[in-house]
């Protein structure tokens, strides 16, 4: 019983994640500049989930549940609008005038947002009932 528990929680935790990972895309659709001032959009970061729970206390609990395997970003998700008079814009090439601006929709992060929330609160529901159900066995071994 113990590890439908653990189950809720890694994929509240994992819903965390990327919930934390879409507000940063939000965050970033006009980023042109990295860290270093230099022209390099923002790139959309995607959470990959993996099954199991590395973090679990026991090797069946391992087995179970869901983690994060890794964040990636999108090197394709970048647009090309023309501004020639912007001071990042291509000076010279095929893209002359065009600027590199993040390849993020909005609409579609929300969406994403949503079934995040979504399987978050499913898990807090789960857990609920699981905790309600110890507690009812309890009291019948009492």
């Amino acid at each position: 019983m113990y590890g439908s528990l653990d189950i809720s929680t890694s994929g509240m935790v994992a819903q965390r994640v990327r919930l934390a990972s879409i507000a940063a895309n939000i965050a970033n659709k006009d980023a042109i500049l990295d860290e270093n001032g230099e022209a390099n959009p923002y790139r959309r970061r995607h959470v990959m989930f993996e099954p199991g729970d590395p973090s679990a206390a026991s090797a069946d609990g391992r087995a179970l549940g869901v983690h994060v395997s890794e964040i990636v970003s999108d090197e394709d998700a970048i647009r090309w609008q023309w501004d020639p008079d912007h001071p990042f814009a291509e000076k010279s090439g095929p893209r002359q005038g065009y600027l590199a601006v993040p390849d993020i929709d909005p609409v579609v992060e929300q969406v994403n947002a949503m079934e995040a929330s979504r399987a978050y609160e499913a898990n807090v529901v789960a857990a609920e009932a699981t905790k309600t159900m110890l507690a009812q066995a309890l009291r019948l071994l009492a």
